[in-house]
């Protein structure tokens, strides 16, 4: 539709048509433009605003009141942590998937020690062709390839010979960060029931929770988590 640049069918139908065809062609080249595959290609955000303000007719009506979406209350500020919190615990608290991916790629598989024990064997052909698609979703997971990420990891998780809440964290946030919270809440309530005292489980289901807009749910998440964490470095493990 882009090549042939069919701009009536590119257009929001719920418009039903009633939009200037010369107005639809910049917002069609606009957007034309930042789906370019360089970033440097790409028109900067200033020449955005730019181009769509000359388009704006009623500068003094809000976007809600002309689409007639009812404004909602601003969310309440989520509860403080009652413990203090890690750098895991406070990249969570603020939803920051890039700080936790580099968090989750600087602790790589350490805390899986112990998660598993398996006999000679066990050491067969398909566990080999398991570890090698764990080692493919790793390096997808460090070049930000979600995607593939995601089915690496699911064909580890599906033989089911071993299991590692790592795996589960992880595919946990490439959930996120390709917009599917429910299926990131799965996973780390996965790696949570393989490893029932991990800080970390509970700090993805706190995310994901929040992404959900259960925010109650998320700031119980997120103080467990931080309890989890305080009692582990009491305990000195």
């Amino acid at each position: 539709m882009i090549r042939g640049k069919n701009i009536l069918r590119l257009m929001d139908s719920h418009l039903e048509g009633n939009f200037s065809t010369d107005e639809a062609t910049v917002v069609f080249d606009l957007a034309s433009k930042c789906l370019q595959y360089e970033p440097r290609e790409r028109p900067k955000i200033n020449d955005l605003v730019t181009t769509l303000s000359k388009l704006q007719n009623k500068p003094d009506v809000p976007s809600y009141v002309m689409l007639g979406i009812p404004k909602h209350e601003e969310a309440p500020a989520p509860p403080t942590p009652q413990h203090p919190l890690s750098p895991m615990g406070d990249a969570c608290s603020r939803m920051d998937l890039t700080a936790i991916h580099q968090i989750l790629l600087m602790t790589h598989y350490k805390d899986d020690e112990g998660t598993n024990e398996l006999s000679f064997q066990e050491w067969t052909q398909q566990m080999r062709d398991m570890l090698e698609a764990r080692k493919r979703g790793d390096l997808a997971f460090r070049d930000k390839d979600f995607k593939t990420s995601i089915e690496c990891y699911s064909q580890f998780i599906d033989v089911g010979t071993m299991v590692s809440p790592t795996v589960y964290a992880r595919r946990s946030l490439c959930y996120l960060f390709c917009d599917q919270p429910d299926a990131a809440l799965r996973d780390a309530m996965q790696a949570q029931l393989v490893y029932p005292d991990w800080a970390t489980a509970f700090y993805m289901q706190a995310v994901a929770l929040s992404k959900l807009n259960m925010d109650k749910d998320a700031a119980d998440m997120l103080n467990e988590a931080a309890s989890l964490e305080e009692k582990r470095q009491r305990g000195g493990k």
